[in-house]
């Protein structure tokens, strides 16, 4: 983390920019009491998150049945509306 006052920032404005594209924070001080935190932003991903935890050399795939769509009770209980089971049977 870089610690610098106002007028040093002011004065070297895109070195610290620099060390923001590399993941430093920069606080900003006012006589040495700092009042402000600059941090770089989180860049969007580049490639698509990968599916499972697991690592990629195991070979985890999915089964087609992941892909095919959710019974319509699942459906209405994931989009707030009250699901058709029958909680009072005895089965």
């Amino acid at each position: 983390m870089i610690t610098a006052n106002i007028a040093e920032v002011k004065a070297h404005l895109s070195e610290y920019l620099s060390a923001l594209d590399k993941g430093e924070t920069v606080t900003i001080c006012r006589r040495n009491v700092p009042v402000a935190e600059i941090r770089p932003i989180a860049q969007p991903r580049r490639e698509p998150r990968p599916i499972g935890l697991g690592p990629r050399e195991e070979g985890y795939e999915l089964p087609e049945s992941f892909w095919e769509p959710l019974p319509d009770e699942l459906l209405k209980a994931f989009n707030g509306e009250t699901p058709d089971f029958n909680l009072d049977s005895k089965e």
